[in-house]
């Protein structure tokens, strides 16, 4: 869509542009343009997927399929080619809707004052200059300087990471307390500002200049990639061998051309992309069946090669909501149970301290402007949510669980005052009139603001006493705020006359508390040997709290928190040696992710604000919240957590482990396979088999073992040890750890198998290539049966009935007759059928052992 000719000075003067340039944007990208990245052609995503060095191979496949005659073998491996490209640049198209959500992020319409007059325009529409007209509930639509406030309170979570709304006020000091920024959202308060910056040049649009499309490949991408390089020239390399030698013992040069190229293809998985996509689709719908949402399909395998997963603080280790954890007061204390702002939950306190703490929670209700709206209908809407300060509405839980009832309460003492809450007195206070006539007044504010002789009639030791206990809870990561009262005969003279003369109350702890799930999380992660990192934009003493609990830091919470300002200084030589952080921008937690990566770390990245946005495009797995994560966020992660649980994440590392299993056996068995083929082609001749297999013969078994049976391996179940392992190492080969090894004993082996039925046959007068025909098939089933990691489950019933099909095909390529013509088969005797049964036992029980070896070395690696 495009935008009115109106549009385009305005936007020239939004964006620095000039008319032409401005009204080019407006034609490209609509009227709604900030940060948008110009569109890729469908040809050129097409053909980067195509450029993928396996494809090639397979697209070479192709062409030499089509030159044996092979039709039905060309077909399967185009349509694995087309299946995989399609599925590629549709997920692309998906990821780089990122930038545009941050569009999204922005408030619809405005409220602006243009020529003295209110009027409501698009925010697309706000220009540096413009007045803002700011309310509860509202957007902010640009960056702007605050001009006037009244009890503004803004949520800037998105942005900074900070779990609780920040005030702002035109008077205070410092250039955060009197700014505001695009896309955070007004709690509380109304307010009038001046746009500074809009679009590419406000807060939104600098994030924005930060999220980069992810360029690189996942660690599978990129060991398949490689995989295919060295398949191509070794398969080649072999199959100009097995030519040469075919024309040197007098063979045809057309009959060793075709037996050449058919070795070629047989020998190039070419199932294996069919194989990953599979196998990656199964991984998909598992997580999604347990509330894990998989936008790019190569993100399931490459979690399961994780080994740093930085997290998020407020709604993905914690659970995003405030909540009274304990109470302070002179005559002792008590703690709080439940979660959320459900106003269901225990109060334990001290025998001697009930009345006191009752007292507390009571003046904490009747000083309080927030409120909390009960659970709706809908799945999306099934947790009491909190109207107004988050903190207030914690408060109100807690006193509900301690019996008081509010309007109860309102009704017996209505307010009829109040000295409302600022940024520079950092305290609210209320008053309110008695059935005697008698004034109750209610104060609370931070414990520095409160805990003042002049407004407390108070001991100085008792004063003294309240700051240590203030400090030591802040210490522990707690938000605390201090209550106190007084009851006059009469209302209050004004604000300092209301805030004189009163009694402590004591001290509230507040706190986002960590979810129930997260340090079961957090060791899992442990044991299956990935680092958990803590970034947050909170405050250091709430982040060393929360990672101390979690387990992210020891129980003691020993072990350094680096803060923002820190990194700025270039403080900290290595970043990968930090495990939480606080403070950090944007550009810090990009600066993170990097820092590991280029340790050679495979990264996953959780969280849920604009702010994330950044570090979850770069890191090699972004994972965003679902329920409450920004659309930006959404879009530029890979995962996305429905139910917000990081616990999730460790079952998509299962999954991931499970994928990756699965490849590694898939190639054991068909690069096996194909090596034998090629041996048996090698050294048939040495030992007097002239031509041991045609070409139609070589196709056939490449398309009964590496078609339905080898795609089917794809679904096999996952490892019971599979996270009781440390991830595979980052730079480790596809091949490495052993399995190239394993590859070349189990190809010897059907090579062997197969040639002694041969040869026996040829010894005894009888058809021998058809029997050596059959005992390669066959061997290379028993293997495929032998690789299982359990023989004998059920999870993966497509495996063995894939088997049993290939065993029908290949006995009808012996005993039917137009098989028979083509692949020139006859009928085999009873002594070659028990010869081809006998390769395939032994490749099953090579299969076993070498499966049994695989686990034992695993075994004693995790030891």
């Amino acid at each position: 869509m495009t935008g009115t000719s109106a549009d385009v000075p305005r936007l020239a003067q939004a964006r620095g542009l000039t008319d032409a340039d401005a009204a080019r944007r407006l034609t490209e990208y609509g009227p709604n343009e900030v940060g948008r990245q110009p569109r890729i052609p469908l040809r050129s995503r097409v053909v980067a997927q195509l450029r993928d060095p396996l494809i090639m191979v397979l697209l070479a496949a192709v062409v030499l399929t089509v030159a044996t005659g092979d039709h039905a073998d060309a077909v399967v491996i185009a349509l694995v080619i087309v299946v995989n490209t399609t599925v590629g640049v549709i997920q692309e198209v998906r990821a780089d809707n990122a930038v545009a959500a941050l569009s999204a992020m922005t408030a619809p319409t405005a409220r602006v004052l243009r020529g003295g007059a209110e009027r409501e325009v698009p925010s697309t529409a706000v220009v540096p200059g413009d007045v803002l007209l700011l309310g509860e509930g509202d957007i902010v639509p640009a960056d702007a300087d605050l001009a006037q406030a009244s009890a503004l309170l803004v949520d800037e979570s998105a942005l900074t990471g900070e779990s609780v709304p920040v005030d702002k006020d035109p008077r205070a000091a410092g250039p955060d307390a009197t700014r505001l920024r695009a896309g955070t959202v007004v709690v509380r308060g109304r307010a009038v500002a001046t746009v500074t910056a809009t679009g590419a040049d406000s807060a939104l649009g600098r994030i924005a200049a930060l999220l980069h499309p992810r360029t690189e490949l996942t660690p599978m991408q990129r060991r398949l990639a490689g995989l295919g390089r060295v398949l191509a020239l070794v398969t080649v390399a072999l199959c100009l061998v097995v030519f040469g030698l075919g024309l040197v013992r007098g063979q045809s040069l057309e009959i060793m051309a075709v037996t050449a190229i058919s070795l070629v293809v047989a020998a190039v998985p070419e199932s294996l992309p069919a194989v990953v996509t599979l196998g990656l689709a199964l991984g998909a719908r598992r997580m999604a069946a347990r509330h894990a949402v998989v936008r790019r399909l190569p993100a399931v395998e490459t979690l399961g090669s994780v080994t740093m997963l930085a997290t998020d603080k407020t709604g993905t280790l914690t659970e995003g909501r405030m909540v009274v954890e304990r109470v302070w007061t002179p005559e002792g204390t008590a703690t709080f149970t439940g979660t959320g702002y459900e106003p269901v939950g225990t109060v334990l306190a001290d025998p001697a301290a009930g009345p006191a703490v009752q007292a507390l929670l009571r003046a904490a209700m009747l000083c309080n402007d927030a409120s909390l709206r009960p659970p709706g209908d809908s799945e999306d809407d099934n947790r009491w949510t909190a109207l107004g300060d988050p903190t207030e509405a914690a408060l109100l839980s807690a006193a509900a669980k301690a019996g008081c009832d509010r309007e109860e309460l309102l009704s017996a003492l209505p307010r009829v005052g109040e000295a409302p809450f600022d940024s520079l007195r950092k305290r609210m206070s209320t008053w309110h009139r008695s059935s005697s006539g008698q004034i109750e007044v209610c104060l609370k504010g931070a414990p520095e603001a409160v805990l003042d002789s002049a407004l407390l009639e108070e001991s100085p030791e008792a004063l003294e006493r309240a700051r240590r206990e203030a400090d030591r809870l802040s210490a522990e990561g707690f938000r605390v705020l201090a209550m106190a009262s007084a009851v006059r005969d009469g209302p209050p003279a004004g604000n300092e006359d209301a805030e004189s003369g009163l009694r402590l109350l004591g001290l509230a702890a507040i706190s986002d508390p960590p979810k129930d799930s997260a340090a079961a999380t957090v060791a899992a992660c442990r044991r299956a040997g990935i680092t958990p990192v803590l970034i947050t934009g909170d405050h250091p003493a709430t982040a060393r709290a929360v990672a101390a609990r979690v387990g992210v830091l020891s129980p003691e919470g020993d072990g350094a928190v680096v803060s923002g300002r820190e990194l700025a200084a270039g403080q900290v030589p290595d970043l990968t040696r930090v495990r939480v952080f606080a403070r950090t921008t944007p550009q810090q937690k990009l600066d993170i992710v990097q820092a590991w990566r280029a340790r050679g770390a495979v990264t996953a990245m959780t969280g849920d604000g604009v702010n994330d946005g950044p570090a979850l495009r770069q890191a090699d797995i972004g994972v965003a919240m679902g329920r409450r994560g920004t659309e930006v966020a959404r879009q530029a992660a890979d995962l996305v957590l429905i139910d917000d649980e990081l616990s999730t994440v460790v079952s998509a590392v299962e999954e991931g482990r499970r994928v990756y299993d699965n490849i590694r056996r898939f190639l054991l068995y068909a690069l096996a396979g194909g090596a034998a083929e090629i041996l048996v082609m090698l050294f048939g001749p040495l030992l007097g088999l002239a031509l041991p297999l045609l070409a139609g013969q070589i196709l056939w078994i490449n398309l009964l073992t590496h078609g339905l049976t080898g795609v089917a391996m794809g679904a096999e179940p996952v490892s019971p040890n599979a996270m009781r392992r440390p991830p595979r190492p980052p730079r480790q080969h596809v091949l490495g750890d052993g399995l190239w090894q394993r590859v070349l004993r189990l190809a010897a082996l059907v090579t062997a198998a197969s040639l002694a039925a041969g040869l026996w046959m040829r010894h005894s007068g009888q058809p021998w290539q058809t029997t050596l025909f059959l005992a390669l098939l066959v061997a290379q089933l028993g293997v495929v049966l032998g690789l299982r990691e359990r023989l004998f489950t059920r999870e993966n019933p497509f495996l063995p009935a894939a088997v049993l099909a290939s065993v029908a095909l290949g006995a009808a390529a012996v005993y039917l007759p137009f098989l028979q013509t083509v692949l020139k088969t006859s009928p085999p005797s009873w002594a070659g059928l028990t010869a081809a049964l006998g390769a395939g036992a032994a490749g099953f029980c090579a299969a076993r052992v070498e499966s049994r070896a695989a686990r034992t070395d695993s075994e004693r690696g995790q030891r």
